[in-house]
């Protein structure tokens, strides 16, 4: 075992306009071994696989997933011709399926949107850069943005907005979808930022309203309900507990509340036992089969300085534990 200063191995060369969020604490937190077997569940570009793979003798294994076709595109690019590497792609909620996933000595799970897929216009994520309105993470796969907009109910827009992105003006910006699509399908980023945009009050100048776009929130929300992401997120780090060995490390940076509390209710919950009551008679003895390594871990000054996008990263880690005896 070697931890990354002493490996001997340079820092990972991905392109300029990626920066891989938390490098340094996830590679400390996964505790890269030479002939360990890792899987990256969200490939985006790599940077976080390639740290993986500098610190693995031939003895070790690397495997891939991304749910994104042009991510395993530039996985099989980049390491195709490695034999340590594997690819697989799909949802990491499915890696339960991939049999190559057993006894895993790490797992990483790096969530939300990719610094790609928000920089390309066409991929339809950002209320920035107008672009078809599709969202969709596998865009071979399920509704696009646009074709959820076009038929869903008022309510259940506007249940999506405020579940998914916390906005409090869900109703109204519901209901001022629902009018436009009469007169006009929503086809375009652009066209749904600026909706939005009309009928939310103004924040006053200075506020973190006014800094905020107001289609923040609910292109997130729109994006979450798309893709799925809570639900694979649950599924997920299911089977990642499922496909690691005892001692295996499970990392996984969110962006966001919601996927952060899922995140730490699960390690919580499989760390520790529930409180018990008194009055009820005593359920089975609790056995811990993670333990949490540390509380949220977010980026420094520096790292923020270089990547603003880190500035809402948290990266929660735990590790796997041997048999152990029951405990109350």
């Amino acid at each position: 075992m070697r931890d990354a200063a002493q490996s001997g191995h340079p820092e990972p060369q991905t392109p300029a306009e990626h920066l891989p969020v938390l490098y340094a604490q996830v590679m400390d937190g996964l505790r890269v071994i030479e002939d360990g077997r890792y899987l990256d569940g969200t490939f985006g570009r790599g940077g976080h696989a390639r740290g993986v793979l500098q610190r693995l003798g031939p003895g070790g294994r690397l495997l891939l997933m991304d749910k994104d076709p042009e991510a395993i595109a530039e996985a099989q690019r980049s390491f195709g011709g490695d034999a340590r590497v594997s690819l697989r792609r799909g949802s990491f909620a499915t890696l339960g399926d991939w049999g190559q996933a057993r006894g895993l000595d790490g797992v990483l799970f790096d969530l939300g949107v990719s610094s790609p897929q928000l920089d390309v216009a066409q991929r339809g994520f950002s209320f920035a850069k107008d672009g078809p309105l599709d969202m969709r993470m596998d865009p071979e796969s399920g509704q696009s943005a646009a074709q959820w907009l076009a038929s869903a109910g008022e309510t259940e827009i506007a249940d999506v907005l405020w579940h998914y992105g916390e906005e409090r003006h869900s109703r109204r910006i519901a209901r001022a979808i629902v009018a436009r699509r009469v007169e006009q399908p929503l086809q375009r980023t652009g066209q749904l930022a600026e909706l939005i945009a009309s009928v939310m009050p103004r924040g006053k100048p200075g506020s973190d309203k006014s800094r905020i776009h107001p289609a923040t929130r609910s292109f997130q929300a729109i994006r979450i309900h798309i893709n799925r992401e809570l639900a694979d997120l649950e599924a997920g780090l299911d089977a990642a507990l499922e496909a690691l060995k005892a001692g295996g490390r499970l990392a996984v940076i969110s962006f966001h509340s919601l996927e952060d509390r899922i995140v730490k209710q699960f390690m919580a919950r499989h760390a520790k036992a529930p409180p018990t009551n008194r009055r009820l008679p005593p359920t089975e003895a609790f056995v811990p089969v993670l333990a949490t390594l540390g509380g949220a871990i977010r980026a420094d000054a520096d790292e923020l300085a270089a990547n603003p996008r880190a500035r809402s990263a948290v990266l929660r880690v735990a590790e796997k534990l041997a048999a152990a005896e029951p405990r109350a």
